[in-house]
């Protein structure tokens, strides 16, 4: 399908344009994973945040604390030092994974920029 007011002329799809494509198509979907991962990363610090500051309302010593499916009975010192654990753990992640989308981004603009320099309209390279 043709533009209005194009020359009628298409431009040729080589095998390198069509691995740059597909490299942008992966980049893509990598980055909504991460995205997905990001939001998650971020709701767990949140919980563990929450958790923190319900632990210094507690005047209990000792709390439940949930390892997997199960409860457990931890002094409240112990339990402190494990979501303080958690929180650094999962900080250093959520890090990781911003570098990743950050880099992946850089990665996915400069794709765009030959993409679209070679092809102009004939691509769309972005979402809806």
């Amino acid at each position: 399908m043709q533009q209005a007011g194009s020359s009628g002329s298409e431009t040729e799809v080589t095998w390198e344009d069509q691995q740059k494509i597909n490299q942008f198509s992966r980049l893509n979907n990598r980055f909504h994973e991460l995205e997905d991962e990001i939001k998650l990363a971020k709701e767990t610090n949140d919980n563990l945040e929450d958790a923190s500051n319900e632990l210094i309302l507690t005047d209990d010593d000792i709390v439940r604390f949930q390892i997997g499916e199960v409860f457990a009975h931890i002094a409240k010192d112990g339990v402190e030092t494990r979501i303080e654990q958690m929180k650094e753990v999962t900080s250093k992640n959520l890090e990781k994974l911003e570098e990743e989308k950050e880099s992946i981004v850089a990665q996915m603009d400069e794709l765009k920029k030959i993409l679209y320099g070679k092809f102009k309209d004939s691509i769309n390279l972005e979402e809806d």
